[in-house]
């Protein structure tokens, strides 16, 4: 019933909202100067963007198995996210901007198996598939075109997908998957950011809560990590992350980001890991070239673990209890991907006000445990090789009609391949502006 409500809020918002399609994003990010944030408002808005996905799919959920994922066709159907954003300006230099996430139907309670144990078992989780989240809630505070600070719980801007998360800068139903499976996404944490714009250069340096390794996984690396298992999170190790854009001529924007954190501070159990440092070091670099009829996008990601080899025999010796995976996690993680879309329309349809339509093609690789210490041994299963083709038909500027086909090869072909078709809709916009 909560999700059909969900589905129906947002139903009612496109057709009698007025969305502001000249916006291309719902909260403003650090890449633009501050007199860009301030502006399309004078006092409040509010918007929010969601999507929804079908798909079926030609495997089973468990690819834990001696063959990878059994053969199995089964349909799935579901809400990804419908988040309300909004800013509100205290004054022209001190701005509130807040988003709310609605994830996979909101919150209850419900049973789920959890694959990643030897043989699986049942867990119960308060969740019913999904949260409710604060993605975001800050002020800001202008200063300068070129220096800025803000300050609340911020978007981490490490990868391609996190820094521009909103359903129309990526193609396909999904977001992207290498990225999204070894970093959390989005990635959302309390702390202080400095951000501002210098001739063709942009950048944000933050200093935000960090990760607790007890939540590392050889299936998401360091993605289950995020704190937030608690009501407060642990700033005894902050995390120091940093992205800088470069755009060179109109269209083109290169963009590279980092992160660190010494996250064994950060334990929800001191005590475990109290000897370790478990430096955590993430580098990532991404490209994107844009323009009415073609777009093109490409990223990498290298992580680093240290201490990785004490830090799997402590969490082998977790209680089940604790909700942990208690699964070795790699020492290395890495994702790179590429994905190109040219709006076919425009070959007989020059017109500024023709619908776009873009086929595209993408092709992802990641491993969870690229690299592991000595005395571990890597799983290849979470070797994957992915090849997407699909197309994006914008009816409207910001609403978008999604359909795409993936196959997934699992560990270079020794297991069972992955095959999956999925339909989607997103939307992005401002509904009320004043």
């Amino acid at each position: 019933m909560r999700k059909l409500t969900n589905l129906l809020v947002l139903m009612t918002l496109l057709i009698v909202g007025k969305p502001l399609f000249a916006q291309e994003k719902v909260i403003k990010s650090a890449e633009e100067s501050a007199a860009i944030y301030a502006s399309g408002y004078d006092k409040f808005r509010f918007g929010g963007y969601g999507e929804m996905a079908a798909s079926y799919l030609d495997y089973g959920p468990n690819r834990i198995t001696p063959n990878g994922s059994a053969k199995e066709n089964r349909g799935t159907i579901s809400i990804p996210r419908f988040v309300l954003a909004l800013d509100y300006k205290f004054s022209p230099t001190w701005i509130l901007g807040a988003e709310i996430e609605f994830e996979y139907g909101g919150t209850g309670s419900a049973r789920e198996m959890e694959w990643r144990t030897e043989n699986g078992e049942y867990e119960t989780e308060i969740e019913k598939g999904g949260e409710v989240a604060l993605e975001q809630f800050h002020i800001t505070k202008l200063i300068h075109k070129s220096f800025n600070v803000r300050a609340g719980h911020l978007i981490v801007p490490v990868g391609l997908t996190n820094a521009h998360h909103e359903p129309i800068n990526f193609f396909g139903v999904y977001r992207p998957e290498g990225e999204t499976t070894i970093l959390p996404s989005t990635w959302h944490e309390n702390g202080i950011s400095f951000f501002g714009t210098i001739g063709k250069f942009d950048y944000e340096a933050m200093l935000v809560t960090g990760l607790d390794p007890l939540g590392f996984s050889r299936e998401n690396w360091i993605a289950s990590g995020k704190q937030g298992m608690f009501e407060i999170d642990c700033f005894t190790s902050p995390a120091v992350a940093a992205r800088l854009n470069y755009k060179p001529i109109k269209g083109l924007r290169l963009g590279a980001s980092f992160y660190y954190n010494r996250t064994a501070k950060n334990a929800s159990k001191p005590s475990k890991v109290s000897d370790l440092q478990a430096d955590v070091n993430i580098f990532t670099f991404d490209a994107q070239y844009k323009s009415r009829n073609l777009i093109a996008r490409g990223n990498a990601v290298y992580g680093n673990l240290s201490d990785s080899y004490l830090l799997n025999r402590r969490i082998s010796q977790m209680s089940s209890s604790t909700g942990y995976s208690r699964t070795t996690v790699g020492k290395n993680a890495v994702s790179y991907a590429g994905e190109v879309g040219y709006n076919v329309v425009s070959l007989f349809d020059k017109s500024e006000n023709a619908v776009r339509i873009f086929p595209f093609v993408r092709y992802e690789y990641y491993n969870t445990m690229e690299g592991v210490a000595d005395g571990i041994t890597a799983d290849k299963r979470f070797q994957v090789s992915a090849f997407t083709a699909g197309v994006n038909y914008y009816a409207l500027p910001n609403l978008v009609v999604k359909a795409d086909y993936t196959n997934r090869q699992i560990g270079k072909g020794d297991f069972n391949s992955e095959n999956m078709v999925s339909v989607g809709l997103a939307y992005i916009g401002w509904f009320l502006s004043k």
